[in-house]
């Protein structure tokens, strides 16, 4: 019977104390992943994912992270090496997504500076602080989360989209440049999700939404997670430089 074992691995996950990242990182440790919980304001959700870690038995640690900078993803590459070791899997959760959805001829600039950041430069500066730890083990997963609307290019998604499709191109390049030592390089583009702020307000069917996807029904958290797991285990050590829809099918990359 196949399963997912990720005993032994360490896991690093970006924006872990938000709605999917606590998924996310709840799903690895029960893999049996040591983790690192990286959060950037939202402590007590990020030490509530590591009580939960550490009780399915695996190692867990909690560290302040902002994405964007530099120093503070080195900081962090040294504290997971000091506190659990060289990591085996960066999971790029974190993002910055507060502006307002304006047209292309209105939209402040710097949302598109903001989105390039969160996006592109936390996926470069991850793979800098990360990937040459696991050029020394011969082994590795990068796994990063884009969106469905990479594709949908939707009137008003112009800086969101921008910043999703500049980090597809950087990582499908960084898949080509580092699949020799045996480390693949993957992204989850999840659809319009169901998460627990939506279960807590009630509000979970969006009929006009659910009549374009296929499967006519919206994704959990859970089905995004289901994913990350199986990408970050050894069941995946053959599939690399994907952008992989979990979306039920309202897009659908093809040849």
């Amino acid at each position: 019977m196949l399963k997912i074992d990720l005993s032994k691995r360490i896991a690093v996950v970006t924006g872990a104390s938000g709605e999917l990242g606590r998924v996310i990182a709840r799903t690895l440790a029960d893999c049996g992943a040591d983790l690192a919980i990286c959060y950037y304001n939202a402590r007590e959700n990020a030490d509530q994912v590591a009580e939960y870690a550490r009780k399915q038995g695996v190692r867990a640690m909690v560290a302040q992270l902002d994405v964007t900078d530099e120093s503070s993803v080195n900081a962090l590459r040294d504290k997971v090496q000091a506190e659990l070791g060289d990591a085996d899997i960066i999971v790029t959760n974190a993002v910055i997504q507060c502006h307002p959805w304006k047209s292309v001829l209105e939209q402040p600039l710097h949302d598109y500076e903001t989105q390039f950041r969160s996006c592109v430069m936390q996926n470069v500066l991850m793979a800098r602080a990360f990937v040459p730890g696991m050029i020394r083990k011969k082994r590795g997963r990068v796994i990063a989360l884009n969106t469905e609307c990479a594709m949908q290019n939707y009137a008003t998604y112009s800086a969101y989209v921008s910043g999703k499709r500049g980090m597809d191109g950087v990582l499908r390049v960084l898949a080509r440049e580092v699949g020799e030592h045996q480390i693949t390089v993957n992204q989850v583009a999840p659809g319009w999700t169901i998460s627990d702020r939506i279960r807590k307000s009630g509000k979970i069917s969006e009929p006009e939404y659910e009549a374009s996807v296929p499967l006519r029904r919206r994704g959990e958290d859970q089905d995004i997670a289901n994913m990350v797991a199986f990408l970050a285990s050894d069941l995946a050590s053959f599939v690399t430089g994907q952008y992989i829809a979990v979306s039920g099918g309202t897009v659908m990359p093809c040849i």
